[in-house]
């Protein structure tokens, strides 16, 4: 309507005047595009401070018209939640990790599963194979976008109060875990005692014999002082833990071409450089959980994996053949590198 009273007022100006010159009208300038992206980290953690980057920079590349704020720490709605904004159409960017998918597309969260990656770069290449390309094709059919799976914050591990090496070192250690069954799953897989422990709690069952220890990774594990209740450290890399970026097609297809290719490179840019930026940390913080006491210790991974790789059968709404696929894949990955 606006457009039509302004065509109109400026066809009754050249017919008042005889002009043919026409006056530039601000008609035409599109409304910024404001979206909300959520997130659970901490506005100190490195993916948050990357995230910010790139929205910053996003903002400055469209000139405004594409307006990204980042909640981080949950001050939005997170985790399962969070997605539902997005498959409910909202202005609203969800960052979470792969499992989330899966309550949409259930083979999503098999790329997340236990002991599949032994290096960041095989995660990444795993992220542009055929597979994952038709995983995000479904996903677009349930109404979210995938922008980027790239951004990696790190292996998980075993921070215990006694050494682990081989599987029977396990064998009835209380080990917290998040509340989700395919850490249960696998935790009791590899032998322990999972439970399912708040994290705020974590420090003080540690400190107080509650658990025997925790998983997660280095930066976790030293950023929160779990070395001052536990001084073993082993490289089990379980799980490695990554973000995908997810908004809606519908807000998707209101950005022009060029906002479109802006999002996506500023996007890919972020996750290289919070990848770059990881390793250096985990570098860092397991030099200084050395220098702390902390003992950090190989693992038999052979045999670990060994036990894990029932689990990927303990998921009925995943196609019976989703491992051996991954695991496909990762060996021509390998084979290349």
């Amino acid at each position: 309507m606006k457009k039509l009273l302004s065509a109109a007022l400026i066809s009754s100006a050249l017919l008042l005047t005889g002009c043919g010159d026409k006056q530039a009208t601000d008609s035409d300038t599109p409304s910024p595009i404001n979206i909300n992206l959520s997130l659970v980290f901490a506005p100190s953690e490195l993916l948050t401070q990357e995230l910010i980057k790139v929205t910053d920079s996003i903002r400055e590349k469209t000139d405004g018209g594409v307006n990204i704020q980042v909640f981080p720490s949950g001050q939005l709605p997170v985790y399962k939640d969070n997605l539902e904004q997005v498959v409910n159409g909202a202005n609203w960017i969800a960052v979470e990790d792969l499992t989330y998918l899966g309550d949409y597309v259930p083979d999503f969260t098999a790329l997340a599963g236990p002991m599949l990656y032994q290096t960041y770069d095989e995660y990444l290449a795993m992220m542009q194979t055929d597979l994952v390309s038709d995983l995000k094709q479904q996903m677009l059919d349930k109404g979210v976008k995938v922008l980027n799976t790239d951004y990696i914050f790190g292996f998980r591990h075993m921070m215990t109060n006694r050494e682990i090496v081989e599987p029977e070192d396990m064998r009835g250690m209380r080990i917290r875990v998040p509340g989700s069954q395919l850490f249960i799953s696998t935790l009791s897989a590899m032998g322990g005692a999972p439970a399912a422990l708040p994290f705020p709690e974590t420090y003080a069952g540690v400190q107080q014999g509650v658990v025997d220890g925790l998983e997660g990774t280095i930066l976790t594990m030293y950023s929160n002082k779990m070395y001052e209740v536990t001084k073993n450290l082993s490289l089990t890399k379980h799980f490695l833990g990554t973000v995908g970026v997810y908004i809606s097609p519908k807000v998707w297809e209101r950005f022009s071409p060029e906002q479109q290719a802006i999002v996506m490179e500023e996007f890919e840019k972020g996750a290289l450089s919070n990848n770059t930026e990881l390793v250096r940390l985990d570098a860092e913080y397991a030099e200084k959980l050395q220098q702390l006491g902390v003992t950090i210790n190989e693992v038999n991974s052979e045999a670990f994996n060994k036990l894990t790789q029932p689990v990927y059968s303990q998921f009925p709404a995943w196609s019976p053949d989703i491992y051996s696929r991954i695991e496909a894949e990762l060996e021509k990955i390998r084979a290349q590198q």
